[in-house]
């Protein structure tokens, strides 16, 4: 039941938007930056249009009790003022308003900063230097994906359900060494043709539910891809070799045979080869420069990162928008690669493909039972019979799908690690730039192994206008604009903790998954600290004229105040819901390899302890938390599960 606002909780929802993003008086204003409000761009009905399309019906009565509520309190006709006081007096009277005041304003900011104008230009972003997208090329598409008809069954030697990291490197293998591969992936198929660099269509097209969402109970804030190659399509090209402890770790403690040595080594240097590893396209925009000199000065060892770029197709003038797709080719992801080959060598590909359950008898697979939905909405059912079934749909939707189909024992959805990732910006007295380079281009390990191989890494983000100005801490509708207008000048950098504490993965009553994640480990909230703290001593150690962490409660730190007090004042502030933001871009460990039934859902090869013919081919094995970006590890376990089918009889 999609949400149908009345004229009165319409009028709400503007009056609530235009306080989020108000018309300022300010002079001078040459591009009428500070006259515009969120109405003036027309986000008020794009935030309906997205609240019918995301909002599900439980959640739907609630809402419109919310902006009832609001307008009955005379939002409509208040001021500015006047409005701000009354959004802080609503979001205090219960934690469950809080949090649909604080998704309305997300939104709003997100609409407001990140969509186009009638252009195709945000007039928001002319206050930098900018260009804004860039059109995308007359490209040919690779890759002819399959559209079976209503009911059809297919009959292949596998069939894998995912096409990314994991996914398409299974695929790939298995089609080169002869057998008939079905690749069923949910996303559909985007290519160069297609990545127009806008971060909303993005958001929309190339990320699981239409972008970034909170897991259950609102602590961290989730990214991951969902199209045909799947984050290997919207990832920063991180490409970066397993640390050798947690090698040995895996091998000694999980049963992972020949982790810690030379066999895996040439699974990663197969990989490193196929998506050419190298650092030749590692330049430093702004706030990589920046990073730099902090780490310099205080005496830290900043390492260029290895990314999956070819360097004869890299456009450093398009490369920032990776993480909405690359119109270049450069990126190496499986869309280049194992996808290619996979098709090239006879595989069937489906794509808008919703894999329901997974079918067994007699405790072995015989294959996978889905649905298809086309972009008008449409469906047909489809069934692929085969003997062997690679569950790789992500360390979010493999435990679901194991769940829906009641496999994978006590550990299925169970032991779930999210590399949770806390954000500090700092504001420069020059543009940084951030749009232009790779998203990530280098690395900061100091800090990796502070307690028994748990610690933060350092590295930089991807350019973005909307998602920035979500992010970016509300304590009035003036005094966000006034850090937005700075965002040109602006070096975000992250810390991403290996953590030690897990989540879960259910699903709901209609076989959604349901991501939970506590944030209960003590070891892993003193790591966060840490890496914020390291983050604003790198940002004053650069430079940087202001430094923001992800809270309304702290003030903007401005230079001359006392860094050490600051910090102090922003970590006592809590992580997670109602308190510093925090995000994840790494999810896995929810189908965990291992040599133990009772805590690990597949055998040390990738096999299901209990069915017989399924395997887990994606980040959902991963025994614990890696600790650094998971691509190339994920790819390595993949080849290395594909080699095992094989040998298996596939």
């Amino acid at each position: 039941m999609a949400i149908a606002l009345t004229d009165r909780q319409r009028a709400a929802l503007t009056a609530l938007c235009d306080t989020f993003v108000p018309a300022v008086e300010r002079v001078p204003d040459p591009d009428g930056f500070w006259a515009r409000s969120a109405s003036d761009l027309g986000v008020p009905l794009a935030l309906e249009a997205l609240l019918q399309a995301r909002v599900p019906d439980d959640q739907a009565a609630g809402l419109g009790m919310l902006l009832d509520g609001l307008d009955q309190m005379g939002i409509v006709d208040a001021s500015q003022a006047a409005r701000e006081e009354l959004v802080r007096t609503v979001s205090a009277t219960a934690p469950e308003v809080a949090a649909g005041i604080d998704a309305l304003r997300g939104g709003a900011l997100m609409l407001a900063y990140g969509m186009p104008g009638p252009e195709g230009i945000n007039p928001f972003w002319v206050r930098g230097d900018y260009p804004g997208p860039t059109p995308p090329p007359d490209a040919a598409r690779t890759i002819r994906p399959l559209v079976p008809g209503d009911g059809e069954v297919l009959w292949a030697d596998v069939v894998v359900v995912g096409s990314g990291a994991g996914g398409g490197v299974v695929a790939g293998e298995l089609a080169l060494a002869g057998l008939d591969v079905v690749v069923l992936e949910s996303g559909g198929y985007f290519d160069q043709a297609d990545f127009n660099q806008y971060e909303l269509w993005a958001y929309e097209n190339l990320y699981l539910r239409g972008g970034p969402f909170l897991t259950a109970g609102g602590n961290v804030t989730l990214f991951a891809g969902h199209a045909l190659g799947g984050g290997t399509t919207v990832n920063w090209s991180n490409s970066v070799r397993p640390p050798a402890r947690v090698r040995r770790q895996w091998e000694a403690g999980h049963g992972l045979a020949g982790l810690g040595g030379a066999e895996f080594d040439r699974h990663l240097d197969a990989v490193l080869a196929r998506i050419k590893a190298n650092d030749e396209c590692s330049d430093y925009n702004g706030p990589h420069q920046r990073l730099a000199e902090g780490a310099a000065k205080l005496g830290y060892d900043l390492r260029r990162a290895m990314l999956n770029i070819d360097p004869d197709r890299y456009d450093p003038e398009r490369a920032g928008h990776t993480g909405w797709g690359d119109q270049t080719g450069a990126k190496q992801g499986t869309l280049e690669t194992w996808l290619k080959d996979a098709h090239d060598h006879g595989a069937r590909i489906v794509v808008r493909c919703h894999a329901e359950r997974v079918v067994a008898e007699d405790g072995r697979a015989t294959g996978v039972v889905a649905r298809r939905v086309d972009q008008d909405g449409s469906g047909a059912t489809l069934t692929v019979r085969a003997p062997v079934v690679v569950a790789a749909c992500g360390a979010l939707e493999t435990p679901a799908l194991l769940l829906r189909s009641g496999i994978g024992g006590p550990a299925a959805g169970d032991h779930l690690h999210l590399h949770p990732v806390a954000a500090v910006s700092g504001i420069y007295d020059s543009e940084q730039r951030g749009w232009w380079g790779p998203a990530q281009a280098a690395i900061l390990h100091d800090f990796a192994d502070l307690h028994d191989g748990y610690g933060i890494v350092i590295e930089a983000t991807h350019y973005t206008t909307g998602l920035a100005a979500a992010a970016t801490p509300w304590r009035s509708g003036s005094d966000h604009k006034t850090i937005v207008s700075k965002g040109a000048r602006a070096a975000p950098l992250i810390a991403i903790a290996r953590d030690r504490g897990h989540g879960r993965v259910t699903v709901d009553q209609a076989g959604e998954a349901v991501v939970s994640y506590p944030l209960d480990d003590d070891l892993d909230l003193r790591h966060l600290d840490r890496g914020i703290a390291e983050l604003a001593r790198i940002h004053e150690a650069a430079g940087a004229e202001e430094i923001l962490g992800l809270t309304p409660e702290v003030p903007v730190w401005r230079r001359g105040d006392d860094l050490d007090a600051w910090i102090e004042r922003l970590t006592a502030v809590p992580l997670g819901a109602g308190g510093q933001a925090l995000f994840s871009a790494h999810q896995m460990g929810s189908a965990r390899m291992g040599a133990d039934p009772s805590t690990s859902v597949a055998g040390p090869y990738g096999e299901l302890h209990d069915v017989k013919g399924v395997w887990i081919g994606d980040t959902s094995a991963f025994p614990t938390a890696l600790g650094v970006n998971p691509m190339v590890t994920c790819m390595a376990l993949a080849r290395r599960t594909a080699l095992a089918i094989l040998y298996a009889g596939a």
